[in-house]
Order: structure tokens, then C-alpha cells, then sequence
């Protein structure tokens, strides 16, 4: 059985408000500040307060006009001494020791005038989690030495924290510092704020949900959550690293944070393995990470202005995913060579195998030209890539990460009950298992689908090529291996896929996300066997559109695969992602959070391309191309859109429609017309109709439960 949350009212207050209860301070507010006239008191390190983890959370409370003390407890006990006042009159402070569970805090104030008294409900997870992602995986293998922490030890993987230094010399490069207090004759300095300030950076590393974290900021004494930091500008940016792959293993890698771009310009920056997908093919998961990390940072350096995601192709998708479901975790997003989400890609990735297979096989005689046509990418090698280097995360332990011992792996015979490493592993808990297979359910499908379909009606590929194509492509079973049958999805997977939004719908929260989409062009620069394709950019901005009639919170910027424009590209992009926020966060208008996203958006912010890295182009882009950035950028499509797919590509499995020979501009002869009617029995599909299980999704901040102490249920179980 595996439960997943449904958004009712009592999911939705615990996950979304603030719930009344944490403890008592007393402090006294800064003279001359005009707080509102009832006293507050709110979690500030993680806005949901049924969320905390660690042990303990940073505390806000804004006491009433004319207030003279304020009070402060948690569990009962007095903590006022813990908080500090603040430049606009609130009381901010640290409360620890808080207990597993439940914890009440408390803010009340003694005079002139009538008492009030205000509490809050706060919930702590353990620093190991999980808060809301659900059973954790077994084994999970650790990786901490990879970052020279002590060796650790499942299922926990937890290390001792440990935090070193750096500089910035004068040629550029990053060295060590063993003291933060030195200043060596080579120091660089960074700027910030208008200020210049030494450029030694603070590195942290640690454990967190089992992940390994790392965050950076420059240095400029011990960090403090209650009193700002000169060489911080207060915001921080997330940063997510690529891949896709099952999981059972911590990983080596995180998304980095020793990163000139951001510390050169005051910004802290943070990240944990799971917040790489090829560590962790599971944004739910990564979400939940990225939150604990996110508020251990708050709590070590104090209230975040705004939070900017930042990573590409896999982390590109965590950030549209987290941003949709997850909301308030990143701020706005940059994501770099882009998917939407980790299924949109299943397609192409498995039809680019079983292509593969065909034109070795019986399809031999396909042209250069007749196979890139079938596929639809700007060049065929890139299908080639997909197989060879990712279609092998369909398999059982193809994929399976060198951390996970070989006698661990699944075998069917020696070893039934052993790790499989198809990524749909790291879905487990919101999409179950079969129980005849043991495998995590399945949403992949090809039932139906015409491949080849737009080559056909182009006289690109014969009739008779197009019906021996759709007869001899076969399929691929459970383990990944190929089969003569098409590939038929799990109804179950279907509904919880549309459900939970793990198919990114951008119906939620993503409408109201800043985004600049970082799209380098690797279809026609010489990159051609590269798997990260324009069209996914233009894919995401189709699903905004369907689902909210604009994309005006969406720019996407298309540079060249040169290191001189990317440089441009991410300097512009990250200011340009700045002043969007900073202008939102300064509009106090009554207008919703959504239409201050797309008023907001700076004048010189909108689509276009680099010319060169001098020379930045700004055009609307469409799709198919066009104008000046359409003749530097082409965009092709992919092995689903010529099969007959919208742009949106959001279909799963299609419905069917009667196999129809009137709807083809060929004749068949009637041995391929007996082909066709055995390769498609039950019909074709029929992309004007919405996909098999697509509906609206059933809301954000979804819990799939807290397993180790149930303060985070899932309140409707799934088998």
C-alpha cells in the first residue's frame, strides 16, 4: 500500500497555514516603528510550521502598537532572551531544543493597555527526514567521504558538520584558507552592496535528509540568524545539478556552491546531492531536501529576501517541478537546457531505443534522411545519444550507480528482492507497485502511437516503410528489455501521474513563478548528438499557455554553445532575475502575487537570442521559429511530435481512434494495410482528445507521509 495526500482542508491547514502554537519571549519593541495593531508570531525559517525540522526554527514576532514588553516561551519555557529587535520593529530569534512532534510556542504582551496573547503550532521532523516525501529508500548507500566528511553509515548517512574557507586570489582561482582572519598578499575582494569586502567564502558541509549539503557565502565574521551579515546581500541561490537515475545511494555530487557568479556579487548559494538527479530522479524528493537545507541556511544566516533556482537539464527539471508543486521553496527559476518534468521525456527516450533496435535490424534500409525524419530532432544522433546514454534507466541495474555493490542489484533469480535501478524506483510512493512484478507501476505507453507519421505525409518514408516501422518497433517489458508487444502503461500510474502533477501541468503555482528559461543551443552547433533539444523550452511555454492563456511569466533567452556568450547569458539572466523579484517584493498594490509577477517583469526582460556575446537580440520566439533568433536558433521536434503529438506533449497514453486509410495522403497495399490494422488492433491515436487519466491536478504541497513519526500523514491511502 502506498498512501498519497489529498488536498483536504485539514492537509491544506496543516501544510499551507500557519497553525497556532510554538511558545512564550519576552523582548521589548525598537521605539519609533509602526507594527500593525495585533500582535504576530510566525515561523520564518520555514513558513510552515508543520514542516520544521532539526530541532529547531527561527521565530518572528511583531508586536502591536505602543507595545511595551513582549514575551516570548516554547513548550512553557521562557525564550525571550533568545530574540533580538529588529530595524522594522519586529523581534526575530532562534528557538531550539525543540522536541519531535509537536511544540507549542507562545508571544504575549505585558502593557500599556490590554494583554494579547498569541500562539503557534509547530511540528519538527528529524534532520534525517522525511517531512512529507514518504517511506525512504533501503539500502541507501553513503557517500559522504566524496566531500572529505567522516565515513557514515546507513540508513541515515549522517556525518558531524564541518565548515572550511576559501579565498579568491588575484588570477581568479579559489584556494584554501585555514584562517578566515588571514588576509593573504593574493586576496581578491568582491563587491557588495556598493561595498567592497574581503573574498574568503565560508563553506558548510553536512547532512541533511539523508543528502549531503553544501553552502557558501562570503565571510565576514561567525553568521548569525538575528543580525545581518555585511558581505551577504541577502539572497540566496539554489542550485540543482542534472541527470536522472533511481536513487539508493546519497551521491557524489551536489548541485555546487563555490561559484564565482553568485559569491562575487553577495548572493549565498546552497545545495545537497538530492537536489541532483542522477543522484535522486524524484522531485518530490528534491523538494523536500531543498526545504530543509533551505531553512538550516535561514537559521545559521537570517530572513531570505528571495531565493533563485539555478541548474540545467536535470535541474532545470526540479526547478519547474518544485516551483509548480512546491511553491515558496525558489522564488523565480533560471533553468538551463530544459525538460519540464522526468516523464515528458520517457517517450522519446524509450521510442529512440526501439528505433535504434529497428534500423539495425529490419528497418536497414532507412536513409540517413528517412531516419532523422522519423525522429524529428535536428539531427538523428541525437536519438543515438538518448539510447546510449539514457534509455538504459528503463533497464533493471543497467543504470545502476557504482555506489550501489554489484551483489546488491536486482537478479530474478539470485536476488528477487534486490535494488532495481529503474528510475521509476524513485517514484515508488506516488506511483506504487505492481504487485505481480514487484516494480514501481509504470506510466510509459506506445499503444496506438504512429511513428514516422509526419515522415509519411511528407513522402519523406514510403507507405510501405511507414506500416513495417509500425509493425516490427516492438516495445519494451517491465525490466526494460525489448519485446515484439507495444508498451502499455499502468492505469493506477496513469491517475497519480495527472493526479499529483508529476507530469508537469503548469496549472499551479508555475504560473505565478518568475522564469527565464536559459536555453543554449546544442541541436545545430556541432552538438548534435546531444540530447538537450530547443523544443522542451517551447514545450513548457505550451502548457503555460493551455492552462492559463499566457506565458507572460516565461522568458526564454537562446545563446550559442560558446563559453563567451554563456558567460553573457548567465550574468544578464541572474540581474535580470534580481530586479524581477526585488520589484515584486516592493509592491505593496492589493493586485494578486500573480499579477505582480507579469507586471513587474523588467522593460528590458523578454524573449530573444544572443547575436554574440556582445549582442543580445530581443524578439518574441515561437514556435516554429522565426525572425532573427529563429534563423540563428532552428527548432526541430522529437519522435513524438512527428508520431502526431501537440506541442504540449503532455499525453501519456493517447485514445484511440479506428484505424482509418482515408486519413493518409498514400496508398497501402493490402499486405501493409493487414500490417497496420495488426500492429494498431485496437486504433490509433487520437491527440484532439485529452490522454487516458489526464485531469487537473489535486493541489501543491502534497505529503505522501512522515514514516519514522506520522506528524506528516498522507490522508489518502493508495494500493
Amino acid at each position: 500500500m502506498v498512501n498519497r495526500a489529498l488536498r483536504s482542508s485539514a492537509v491544506v491547514a496543516a501544510l499551507t497555514a500557519p497553525v497556532l502554537l510554538l511558545g512564550t519571549a519576552t523582548a521589548v519593541a525598537a521605539p519609533g516603528t509602526t507594527p500593525g495593531r495585533q500582535l504576530t508570531i510566525e515561523t520564518v525559517s520555514n513558513p510552515r510550521p508543520a514542516l520544521v525540522s532539526g530541532g529547531q526554527v527561527l521565530v518572528k514576532v511583531v508586536p502591536p502598537q505602543r507595545a511595551g514588553r513582549v514575551d516570548v516561551s516554547a513548550n512553557g519555557h521562557d525564550i525571550t532572551s533568545s530574540f533580538r529587535a529588529q530595524p522594522d520593529g519586529s523581534l526575530l530569534g532562534l528557538v531550539t531544543a525543540l522536541r519531535e512532534g509537536a511544540n507549542g510556542l507562545s508571544a504575549r504582551t505585558n502593557g500599556p493597555g490590554p494583554d494579547q496573547r498569541v500562539n503557534l503550532r509547530v511540528t519538527n521532523h528529524p534532520i534525517t527526514g522525511p517531512v512529507f516525501s514518504g517511506a525512504q529508500q533501503l539500502p541507501f548507500y553513503c557517500e559522504t567521504q566524496a566531500f572529505g566528511l567522516p565515513t557514515a553509515s546507513q540508513p541515515f548517512c549522517s556525518t558531524p558538520t564541518q565548515v572550511s574557507y576559501q579565498y579568491k586570489t588575484a588570477a581568479g582561482t579559489f584556494a584554501p584558507l585555514a584562517d578566515p582572519a588571514s588576509r593573504p598578499a593574493d586576496l581578491a575582494t568582491a563587491t557588495v552592496d556598493g561595498h567592497a569586502v574581503p573574498y574568503v567564502v565560508r563553506v558548510e558541509r553536512g547532512t541533511i535528509d539523508r543528502a549531503v549539503y553544501e553552502m557558501a557565502a562570503l565571510y565576514d565574521g561567525t553568521p548569525s540568524p538575528v543580525a545581518p551579515d555585511r558581505g551577504w546581500n541577502g539572497k540566496l541561490v539554489y542550485t540543482f545539478g542534472g541527470g536522472c537515475n533511481a536513487g539508493y545511494h546519497q551521491g557524489s555530487s551536489t548541485g555546487g556552491v563555490v561559484n564565482d557568479l553568485f559569491l562575487a556579487r553577495g548572493y549565498a548559494v546552497a545545495s545537497s546531492t538530492l537536489n541532483v538527479l542522477d543522484n535522486n530522479c524524484s522531485p518530490i524528493i528534491s523538494a523536500e531536501a531543498a526545504m530543509m537545507v533551505k531553512e538550516h541556511f535561514i537559521e545559521t544566516y537570517g530572513p531570505v529576501a528571495h531565493t533563485i533556482g539555478w541548474g540545467g537539464s536535470g535541474g532545470a527539471i526540479q526547478q519547474y517541478d518544485i516551483a509548480e508543486n512546491y511553491p515558496g521553496i525558489v522564488d523565480g527559476i533560471i533553468p538551463g537546457v530544459s525538460f519540464p518534468d522526468p516523464l515528458s521525456t520517457g517517450g522519446p527516450v524509450s521510442d529512440c531505443r526501439l528505433l535504434e533496435r529497428y534500423f539495425a535490424g529490419p528497418g536497414a534500409s532507412f536513409t540517413a534522411a528517412q531516419k532523422q525524419a522519423v525522429a524529428g530532432f535536428a539531427s538523428y544522433d541525437t536519438c543515438v545519444s538518448w539510447d546510449k546514454i539514457f534509455a538504459n534507466r528503463a533497464t533493471a541495474t543497467d543504470s545502476c550507480d557504482v555506489a550501489i555493490p554489484v551483489p546488491a542489484r536486482w537478479d530474478p533469480v539470485t536476488n528477487p528482492r534486490g535494488v532495481k535501478c529503474n528510475l521509476n524506483e524513485q517514484l515508488a510512493n506516488q506511483l506504487g507497485r505492481d504487485p505481480k512484478t514487484g516494480f514501481v507501476r509504470g506510466p510509459l505507453d506506445t499503444t496506438g502511437v504512429q511513428y514516422g507519421l509526419t515522415a509519411l505525409k511528407a513522402r519523406t518514408i514510403t507507405a510501405a516503410q511507414f506500416a513495417d516501422l509500425n509493425a516490427g518497433i516492438g516495445g519494451l517489458d517491465y525490466t526494460g528489455t525489448p519485446v515484439p508487444q507495444r508498451i502499455a502503461a499502468d492505469p493506477k500510474a496513469l491517475d497519480a501521474v495527472y493526479a499529483d502533477d508529476i507530469l508537469n501541468s503548469a496549472s499551479q503555482a508555475l504560473r505565478e513563478t518568475p522564469i527565464i528559461d536559459q536555453r543554449t543551443d546544442l541541436d545545430l552547433a556541432g552538438f548534435g548528438n546531444d540530447v538537450h533539444t530547443t523544443e522542451w523550452s517551447y514545450v513548457m511555454r505550451q502548457r503555460l499557455l493551455r492552462a492559463n492563456g499566457t506565458a507572460g511569466n516565461q522568458v526564454i533567452i537562446e545563446n550559442h554553445a560558446t563559453a563567451a556568450e554563456a558567460a553573457a547569458a548567465s550574468v544578464y539572466e541572474l540581474d535580470a532575475m534580481d530586479r524581477w523579484l526585488t520589484a515584486i517584493d516592493a509592491d505593496r498594490s492589493h493586485r494578486s502575487h500573480r499579477q505582480k509577477v507579469l507586471a513587474n517583469r523588467p522593460a528590458d526582460l523578454g524573449d530573444g537570442c544572443y547575436l554574440s556575446a556582445a549582442s543580445r537580440v530581443t524578439e518574441k520566439l515561437t514556435y516554429p521559429a522565426s525572425g532573427q533568433c529563429g534563423a540563428q536558433y532552428p527548432v526541430a521536434a522529437n519522435t513524438r511530435m512527428i508520431a502526431g503529438e501537440g506541442l504540449a506533449l503532455d499525453v501519456l497514453k493517447c485514445r484511440l481512434k479506428p484505424l482509418d486509410f482515408r486519413d493518409y495522403p498514400v496508398t497501402f497495399t493490402a499486405a501493409d494495410r493487414k500490417r497496420l490494422r495488426a500492429a494498431f488492433p485496437d486504433g490509433v491515436c487520437d491527440y484532439s482528445r485529452p490522454g487516458v487519466g489526464q485531469r487537473a491536478p489535486i493541489g501543491t504541497w502534497l505529503s505522501y507521509g512522515d514514516e519514522r513519526t506520522g506528524t506528516t500523514p498522507a490522508t489518502k491511502p493508495r494500493c
